[in-house]
């Protein structure tokens, strides 16, 4: 089968910072499903993982996210048969999606939404899974729950942000507040439904005293050493902090006047570790899927970039490492 991969860590901008090869198709384990991949995604991981983690010995397949038809299934699944469609985020122990055909675990799969294509689809798993878990696993909230308090989310424009502003919309009663800098961030925030917007080339603390509202919640997506000083001034204290992004040092002590609570959320964590609760995130994903298909949940997608090719993925990478993507870039399989 078609893969691209790459053989060495470095900058996209490396001659051969991605390749094509040709590889076997993998065969599924017990619990898995093998998926003939039709759409992908790009994520900031994927572009974190190319830049710094050396393959060892054979090339390091890419990609997360991923749409696509199930062709066989392993000896113990019990939740999709061959011909289903699935969407889902994978696992960043495995090799990854960007390959005509990948194995990946049921208990991480949920079934395609029904009104999108397959690369629109593959746009929407790792990026809702992690907000989901920002919501409910690490800010500890229930549906239905916040009303009277806020959320702010620093970095509404990306791929988390873009679903985070309407999950909290739709399954909490919180009042959203999102940052955006330019008028196209500013307006694609709007569009995913946040109450308020700030800019967060200014200081957060600063706008936050402009609105008048000081947040119980905060979702830092990006920038969280940046902003981590302006964060604690302006939290409700008791208040809890979900971060994603990988700051190289934090002043958690400087929480303490305010007993915050600071949560990490990794979306892997629960396959990397092969957790109890690991079918969590296919329960989810059903969800996901359904507010899709009734229309309760709008795609994040924002930038097809044609078939998988190493040109094509090359320039998704480009694009998310610019910094100024919005929502979420896919593109289809192998032609």
């Amino acid at each position: 089968m078609k893969a691209i991969g790459y053989t060495d860590a470095g900058p996209i901008a490396a001659e051969n910072a991605l390749i094509e090869f040709e590889t076997d198709i993998p065969q599924p384990g017990t619990n898995d499903l093998l998926v003939e991949v039709r759409g992908i995604s790009v994520n900031p991981v994927d572009v974190k993982v190319r830049g710094k983690a050396q393959p060892e010995g054979e090339p390091r397949i890419l990609g997360f996210d991923a749409a696509g038809i199930v062709k066989e299934v392993g000896s113990g699944t019990t939740r999709f048969r061959p011909g289903d469609e699935v969407f889902y985020a994978g696992d960043i122990t495995r090799p990854g999606t960007n390959a005509s055909f990948h194995v990946v675990d049921e208990r991480i799969v949920g079934r395609k939404p029904s009104s999108l294509g397959f690369a629109e689809a593959a746009g929407m798993p790792l990026t809702a899974i992690t907000a989901w878990e920002i919501l409910f696993d690490s800010l500890k909230l229930k549906e239905g729950e916040g009303e009277g308090e806020s959320l702010l989310i620093v970095g509404g424009a990306g791929g988390v942000g873009s679903i985070l502003i309407q999950l909290a919309k739709k399954l909490t009663k919180l009042n959203v507040i999102a940052t955006a800098s330019r008028s196209e961030t500013r307006e694609w925030v709007k569009k995913m439904g946040a109450d308020y917007i700030i800019n967060h080339r200014n200081p957060l603390d600063e706008e936050m005293k402009t609105l008048g509202i000081s947040p119980r919640y905060v979702a830092s997506l990006t920038h969280t050493e940046q902003h981590f000083k302006a964060i604690a001034t302006l939290i409700k204290p008791r208040g809890h902090i979900a971060l994603i992004d990988g700051p190289q040092s934090l002043d958690i002590v400087s929480l303490k006047p305010k007993a915050l609570s600071v949560s990490w959320e990794f979306m892997f964590a629960r396959s990397m570790f092969q957790t109890e609760d690991m079918d969590a995130q296919h329960i989810l994903l059903n969800r996901v899927a359904d507010m899709l298909d009734n229309n309760t949940l709008i795609s994040t997608v924002n930038r097809h970039h044609g078939n998988l090719s190493v040109a094509n993925l090359r320039s998704s990478h480009e694009l998310q490492e610019s910094g100024t993507a919005i929502g979420k870039t896919v593109l289809d399989g192998f032609s």
